[in-house]
């Protein structure tokens, strides 16, 4: 890893969540409100149907006294924070806020850990303190397991980008970036995918592994020539692209291994064949000088869309020379107005996707 991972990205727009709800508003259509046990939130998460450990959540960190602080309070009966869960069009239940929490319950079910409470007010050990749950009698299990949950549940048929709007007001955690928060929502199949491709040595030669992976900048990229190679830039509408690529996501965790493989097999030939023509300023504006000395600027994700998607479809035997003239042909398009223009100005407005899209291949026209 090189220590430019991390860096910005140029050519995208930050998706921000709405001023007003005029759209969409926070109504029971799109939130529902649910009372649960612990007991019975438990025992849903053990037979899989509420999703607590998708792979991008942050790694548990809670301490030993703040694990047995919640659990003291299911003891004293003190009503918890509300939970924020959403469900996934297959029914299953999400966790949006609420992870560590739910995971303390789970783990001290489970004999995972001791109560370390510390001292009482007059400096004597706290009575409970080296009880796990079995320990515990059956008056203060039952406390435990009939403590009630309150939980809000995002409704599947929200539109994406409420679900993601919503999804990001009540995470009271570490801020999530929007990928992160489809990487919950979707997690499957294709995301499994998606790390896999982050993860692979095509992808982090050709952006010089650069991008965040703890953000999910790099998923993100992929998740968008995903889309884009799925289904063309002409299905491209509304300017949503919330919604485009998590009907990527949806589309992928319904595909078969075999089809999967193949998007694999496209994305990292891809990869290849745009190191072999702009090398280490592949995706990026600097590519236009061809200077492998000259300072890289940042990934520019329209130019990733664009060449991603573009190149996937060049013949792996072309000759130098070949190549050449294509990496020619396109070093030109960026300092082209228009094509400058749609990468690097409303980048996820539909016009300026098409434009992008149409001007590149027009210029491969007859090559590719």
């Amino acid at each position: 890893m090189n220590e430019q991972t991390g860096e910005d990205l140029e050519g995208i727009e930050t998706e921000i969540s709405s001023a007003s709800w005029g759209d969409y508003p926070l109504d029971s259509v799109f939130v529902r409100r649910e009372e649960r046990t612990v007991n019975e939130v438990i025992s849903r998460i053990k037979r899989g149907r509420y999703q607590l450990d998708p792979d991008f959540q942050r790694t548990f960190v809670w301490d030993a006294l703040k694990q047995s602080k919640l659990i003291e309070s299911c003891l004293m009966r003190i009503p918890l924070p509300v939970f924020y869960v959403a469900e996934a069009k297959d029914g299953r239940i999400i966790v949006v806020d609420g992870l560590q929490r739910l995971t303390t319950l789970q783990r001290f079910l489970d004999g995972k850990f001791a109560l370390e409470l510390g001292k009482l007010d007059n400096e004597t050990p706290h009575p409970l303190n080296g009880n796990r749950f079995l320990n515990l009698t059956v008056t203060l299990q039952e406390r435990i397991l009939d403590t009630s949950l309150l939980l809000y549940i995002l409704d599947s048929k929200a539109p994406e980008r409420a679900r993601l709007d919503i999804f990001e007001r009540v995470n009271s955690g570490v801020p999530l970036s929007r990928q992160q928060m489809r990487n919950s929502l979707y997690n499957g199949k294709a995301t499994k995918w998606l790390r896999s491709a982050a993860e692979s040595s095509e992808f982090l030669e050709v952006t010089g592994a650069s991008l965040d992976q703890k953000t999910m900048r790099d998923r993100e990229v992929i998740n968008r020539f995903c889309a884009f190679r799925l289904f063309g830039y002409e299905k491209y509408k509304r300017a949503d692209m919330d919604r485009f690529l998590g009907r990527a996501l949806e589309h992928m965790n319904a595909s078969s291994d075999q089809e999967l493989d193949n998007l694999m097999d496209e994305f990292k030939h891809s990869m290849k064949m745009n190191y072999r023509i702009f090398g280490d300023h592949s995706f990026r504006k600097s590519l236009l000088d061809n200077d492998p000395y000259q300072r890289r600027s940042p990934i520019n994700v329209s130019l990733f869309d664009v060449y991603s998607v573009l190149l996937a479809d060049l013949p792996s035997n072309l000759e130098k020379s070949q190549l050449n003239n294509i990496g020619k042909i396109l070093r030109k398009l960026v300092i082209d107005d228009e094509f400058n223009f749609a990468i690097t100005y409303s980048t996820n407005s539909t016009k300026q996707v098409e434009d992008r899209f149409e001007i590149a291949y027009s210029a491969l026209e007859g090559i590719i």
